[in-house]
């Protein structure tokens, strides 16, 4: 049997293969050594024969508590993920696998690969409303590019959305493809009635570096991308830095910036209550745009989340709160899990692409919600 992460967002590194029912592998961390959690790679072996895989570091990960309760993914075509028998004791992450084909395709989560990146983008620029952007380029040399949605009209409201400043969470970049995919739907009533009262500036994937690099967290000089929003740099952020620039271009009406969570087993928003232009105006916006979240998905709850911060006391490093501050506009970091949510659990699947997907198209309802109130 071999086990092989030589590609696109591959992580893990072979400590031992001699025994099949103790194979030791290990996470490679990201780049300066602070973060690692996420790992992609490929099995081989003998179908029929069981193996245990153990991750003999994933206690000192970043999030330990991150494994309690989870199940690592896996996929024989690389197209549809289903949950592997995990547990995690004794700081190791132990995965069982029963091979039902010669190869298998085990990660975090169903990864989201940068060709899959392209296609996306090729994809949506056939559209008439769409036109791509090139912002700049990585630190790796890699694109930095918006997906701009909409006419341009500058009386339009401006709804700007991101993802992946944290290459490892790839639901994100799963949910941009079914937002847009809605979105750019010519028989879709709320995309439709969306596009004619606001323009959409969309980042798939804030980070292509770490994300071909299989960084949990950070790019390519090991920043943290969610950290630099108020001081970005050519040198340590780029792609925050022309993100930052473009918005200032466009101005930002709404901004939704798309996360996930490794600890919490839920479908959550982080909102900006703790920047200091909060009023009763954001407010009320926040409570309009998740109560009828709530009710355009299932999977999206407000009763389980992050401690809000304390007024005037909000990190402005921070994409949510930096946009919220500077544009004093509804912003927003949502997050799902890594493991499933725990209100409506699937224990096949878990929190999947597919669920990702459909909660960007109900994301949609809730930005129509409240797009004629956003200025």
């Amino acid at each position: 049997m071999r086990i092989s992460a030589n590609f696109d967002g591959g992580n893990i590194q072979v400590v031992s293969l001699d025994d099949h029912n103790d194979i030791q592998l290990a996470i490679r961390p990201d780049e300066g050594g602070e973060f690692f959690q996420w790992f992609n790679f490929r099995m081989e072996g003998e179908v029929g024969n069981h193996f245990r895989l153990n991750i003999i570091n994933a206690g000192a990960a970043s999030y330990p508590k991150g494994w309690d309760e989870y199940q690592a993914v896996g996929s024989y075509d690389r197209q549809n993920w289903f949950r592997l028998p995990t547990q995690f004791q004794d700081g190791k992450l132990s995965i069982d696998v029963t091979l039902d084909c010669s190869s298998i395709q085990i990660a975090y989560f169903a990864p989201y690969s940068y060709e899959r990146h392209l296609d996306l983008l090729a994809a949506v620029q056939m559209h008439p409303l769409v036109d791509l952007e090139h912002l700049g380029l990585t630190l790796d040399g890699r694109d930095m590019t918006l997906v701009k949605v909409g006419d341009g009209d500058s009386n339009k409201r401006n709804i700007w959305i991101t993802a992946r400043q944290h290459p490892g969470e790839t639901m994100a970049e799963w949910l941009v493809e079914g937002l847009l995919n809605r979105l750019l739907d010519r028989e879709n009533a709320t995309a439709k009635a969306l596009l004619d009262k606001a323009n959409f500036y969309i980042v798939p994937n804030m980070n292509p570096d770490g994300s071909v690099r299989g960084h949990l967290r950070t790019n390519a000089k090991g920043v943290n991308l969610n950290r630099e929003w108020q001081t970005p740099s050519l040198e340590r952020s780029p792609e925050v830095f022309y993100v930052v620039n473009r918005m200032k271009e466009t101005g930002v009406d709404l901004f939704y910036d798309v996360h996930g969570d490794e600890g919490l087993p839920y479908v959550f928003v982080a909102g900006a209550e703790g920047v200091p232009c909060w009023d009763a105006r954001l407010a009320d916006l926040q409570k309009q745009f998740t109560d009828v979240l709530c009710l355009a998905s299932a999977d999206f709850q407000t009763e389980f989340g992050y401690t809000k911060d304390e007024p005037g006391k909000a990190n402005l490093t921070v994409a949510s709160n930096w946009v919220a501050q500077t544009f004093n506009c509804l912003s927003n970091t949502l997050e799902m899990p890594f493991k499933d949510n725990a209100n409506l659990q699937d224990p096949f699947v878990g929190w999947s692409p597919e669920r990702s997907q459909q909660l960007g198209e109900a994301s949609l309802i809730a930005m129509l919600a409240v797009v004629d109130k956003l200025r």
